[in-house]
């Protein structure tokens, strides 16, 4: 048997951040200064490993490591918005950690390891190669949630999340082994060659593909597997919960495209089925169970399911009768819808953090009353992500559901998108509340808003920009599909 050299130029990103968490790991432990050395590298890692992935980018889908690594351009679009999103949420935190003593050289090498779990399963072309980069991500979410070692609500998060992610995970996997017994592959092409022809046991196939697809809910959030994130939002520090909320989303979206389009695009009418019931039950329950909370991140926690089952909206409207016209289009529509989520979830998480200090949380509904009058300008910042959020015209959030509900009307599913909009007009009751409370009441806590100016000037870009993305969403829509349209 040869073994053939694999083609490592398309994996550097990956090798890179590799080669450094193990530089960080060595530099930090005799360094005086580690903590903040280790934030350094990561950041230097992510802006390293973007200009990697940049360089690498030629439009081609290239396979290396057998089939097991894919490099396309959703890929690399996603890894960019990755690095992004987790940079970001680092520097929103970093203040956050310092004050309350978690401020810790593992926690930076917790974040380099969840992005290279991210970034595994964004390129994975095999179910293996998949699976290994959903528990990297995992298992260091996990040790991230219970990094306040002393709190007993960050530990009972970390607790039902290792156990219920466990159980999805034990679910993927059978479903996994399933495919992989009606098929004879673990291979992503090799599982859609199997299904085209007609060679696959179907009984099997379909109690496989019933596993996959809750083990996929599950790592999404969405009903009814949703169980562990109002609690894990709820009880992780808001620096870990700004991470758990916002990168991982595009993974989730990766692993969705990677399975059920690239591997069984040709059983979308089985699955667009079981996405249709998890997107409806998240729509409706996310914005109904978002009403009865004051704890804003419990709110942001369940407004994040119904924004999950947007986005599936988008993944069941590809197919319809068989016809494979809609596809390109309901795909975009719903990458689009997750990168417009991650931005303005960062922006919202990151609000939170800016008002919270050493032994305060600004976590309630209520520790926003009057912040008009405390800082005019970021309680604009959080009206902006408000109303972005509620769908109101003119900003990202508003063309992010737009383009999927197009997706969704042009599918024929016109029942679908008017429970949407019904949904969403009653999800605007809790958002807007929140604005009414920063304008209209008089403030609670008058202390002065302290932040550094890196955090200040980056929480402003990101309002700015759910903005001026609200006003050119064109642009982004496009990179969406044409990424998409080279790689599918």
């Amino acid at each position: 048997m040869n073994f053939v050299v694999p083609d490592f130029y398309p994996a550097a990103a990956e090798l890179f951040v590799v080669g450094m968490s193990l530089i960080t790991l060595l530099v930090t432990v005799f360094a005086k200064s580690g903590r903040s050395l280790a934030y350094f590298l990561t950041q230097a890692t992510l802006v390293g490993a973007a200009f990697i992935t940049i360089g690498t980018m030629d439009g081609q889908v290239v396979t290396t490591f057998g089939t097991m690594y894919i490099d396309d351009l959703m890929g690399d679009l996603l890894k960019l918005m990755v690095y992004f999103s987790v940079a970001t949420a680092l520097l929103y935190g970093r203040g956050y950690l310092i004050d309350r003593g978690l401020d810790r050289i593992e926690y930076y090498l917790l974040a380099q390891y969840m992005t290279l779990g991210m970034m595994v399963m964004i390129s994975a072309g095999h179910l293996l190669s998949l699976y290994i980069g959903l528990e990297l991500l995992s298992l260091s979410l996990y040790a991230m949630v219970a990094c306040e070692r002393d709190s007993a609500r960050s530990t009972e998060a970390a607790m039902k999340y290792f156990v219920l992610g466990a159980l999805a995970s034990g679910l993927l996997l059978y479903g996994m082994s399933m495919i992989y017994g009606a098929t004879g592959s673990l291979e992503l092409t090799g599982i859609a060659q199997s299904i085209y022809h007609q060679a696959a046991n179907q009984d099997v196939l379909m109690f496989g593909l019933v596993f996959v697809v809750a083990g996929l809910a599950f790592k999404l959030g969405v009903v009814p597997f949703h169980m562990w994130v109002p609690d894990v939002y709820h009880g992780a520090p808001t620096a870990v919960t700004l991470l758990v909320a916002s990168a991982p989303k595009l993974a989730g979206f990766a692993m969705a495209i990677r399975l059920l389009v690239n591997g069984m695009f040709d059983l979308a009418d089985q699955w667009q089925g079981m996405l249709m019931f998890l997107a409806v039950l998240s729509i409706i329950l996310g914005n109904l169970a978002a009403i009865a909370q004051t704890n804003l991140k419990r709110m942001l926690a369940y407004s994040g399911i119904s924004h999950m089952g947007f986005m599936l909206l988008g993944l069941l409207s590809g197919v319809v009768e068989g016809d494979r016209h809609f596809a390109l289009n309901a795909y975009s529509s719903a990458m689009f819808y997750a990168v417009a989520y991650v931005i303005m979830t960062l922006a919202s998480f990151g609000l939170i953090v800016l008002l919270s200090r050493a032994g305060f949380e600004a976590e309630n509904i209520e520790d926003f009353k009057g912040l008009n009058k405390r800082s005019p300008w970021f309680a604009a910042m959080m009206m902006i992500v408000m109303f972005s959020m509620a769908g109101v015209p003119f900003f990202i959030g508003f063309f992010a559901k737009f383009a999927v509900l197009q997706a969704v009307v042009a599918a024929g599913y016109i029942w679908l998108a008017v429970l949407a909009v019904l949904m969403s007009l009653i999800g605007a009751f809790y958002y807007l509340r929140l604005v009414k409370v920063m304008y209209f009441d008089d403030p609670v806590d008058t202390l002065p808003i302290r932040a550094s100016a890196d955090l200040r000037v980056l929480l402003s870009a990101n309002g700015l920009a759910i903005a001026l993305l609200g006003l050119m969403p064109q642009a982004l829509m496009s990179v969406c599909a044409y990424a998409l349209l080279g790689s599918l």
